[in-house]
């Protein structure tokens, strides 16, 4: 009996399959009230790839954050939404005040987009990772 339930629930979250590769607006989930509440407002943040930064550029870090059991859009939200405090935290812990440069790096492939990110959907677990470089800016 053990068996045949151990055979059925693998049967049936193979069949579940995530919704894969979703790509979602990055202004959106920026914008969303739960971004409000998370996100520091005192750090600048600049997605896709900067052509010239008014600032000393410091560091690159990966922020990449999953999370289980959630919905495809809600997991996508909230993952994006953690790799990006990340990414701010790790600003405020260096003194900087941007991240720049943000991109989204699932699989340590680069893909620059100033209007979406890339999620990661999979049977329970939604992933989203992004690179950026911690900056320092230059009074004006």
């Amino acid at each position: 009996m053990k068996k045949i339930l151990l055979l059925t629930s693998i049967s049936i979250l193979a069949a579940c399959n995530g919704a894969g590769t979703v790509y979602r607006s990055i202004d959106e989930d920026l914008n969303s009230e739960r971004a409000k509440e998370v996100l520091n407002p005192n750090i600048q943040m600049s997605f896709g790839k900067s052509e010239r930064v008014n600032g000393k550029k410091l560091i690159m870090y990966i922020a990449n954050k999953r999370k289980a059991f959630m919905s495809t859009n809600d997991g996508c939200h909230s993952a994006f939404l953690g790799a990006v405090k990340y990414l701010q935290d790790r600003a405020v812990e260096m003194g900087a005040d941007a991240v720049v440069d943000i991109h989204s790096f699932y699989k340590r492939v680069p893909e620059w987009s100033t209007e979406t990110y890339h999620c990661e959907d999979g049977n329970m677990v939604t992933a989203v990772t992004l690179q950026g470089t911690i900056t320092k800016m230059f009074d004006k």
